[in-house]
């Protein structure tokens, strides 16, 4: 789907003019995306929140979050991923598995 969508350099996700969006842009479409799919509880927010805490549960650093988030510092990314970053060490002291990322 991504090589055949057009995109900018390093933007997959363009306006219907080829333009990256706007972070208000972004949100504003991303609502009524969700809303159309039938999911008003979803928003631009809450995945990157789940993003977030997705990696973290699988272990990732802060930079490799930060990179995919696009958040600009460490205190923003923990902010999402405290509780997440506690399951890690836990599961590795009680000896049982780590989340996988599925693929």
């Amino acid at each position: 789907m991504i090589d055949a969508s057009p995109c900018g350099d390093l933007t997959f996700l363009v306006t219907e003019f080829g333009k990256p969006f706007t972070p208000n842009g972004f949100g504003n479409r991303m609502r009524k995306w969700c809303d159309d799919a039938g999911l008003p509880e979803c928003s631009a927010h809450g995945l990157r929140k789940a993003a977030a805490t997705r990696l973290a549960e699988l272990g990732k650093s802060e930079e490799e979050i930060k990179a995919v988030t696009g958040h600009q510092t460490s205190k923003e990314v923990a902010r999402y991923t405290k509780a997440a970053r506690q399951k890690v060490p836990a599961a590795r002291a009680l000896g049982v598995p780590l989340p996988q990322a599925k693929p």
